[in-house]
């Protein structure tokens, strides 16, 4: 059997992470802005961290499996 645990998570966490999304954590304006569709370096920098860190807890630290099949 195949672990599906991994992409989904990175999926899910790929979408919900993109910079300017649903979120943008450092805005332009505010610290958190919601759906404004625009980025930055720094934007970018602070999601992929956050990308990795959610990642390596759901990953390692938890240790979540998804097995599909009989």
């Amino acid at each position: 059997m195949q672990d599906w645990a991994p992409v989904f998570i990175t999926l899910v966490l790929f979408i919900l992470l993109s910079p300017g999304l649903l979120f943008q954590i450092p805005g332009k304006c505010r610290t958190i802005e919601f759906g404004n569709f625009h980025t930055s370096a720094v934007s970018i920098l602070v999601h992929a961290i956050l990308f990795f860190t959610f990642t390596a807890i759901f990953l390692i630290a938890v240790g979540v499996h998804m097995y599909l099949g009989s």
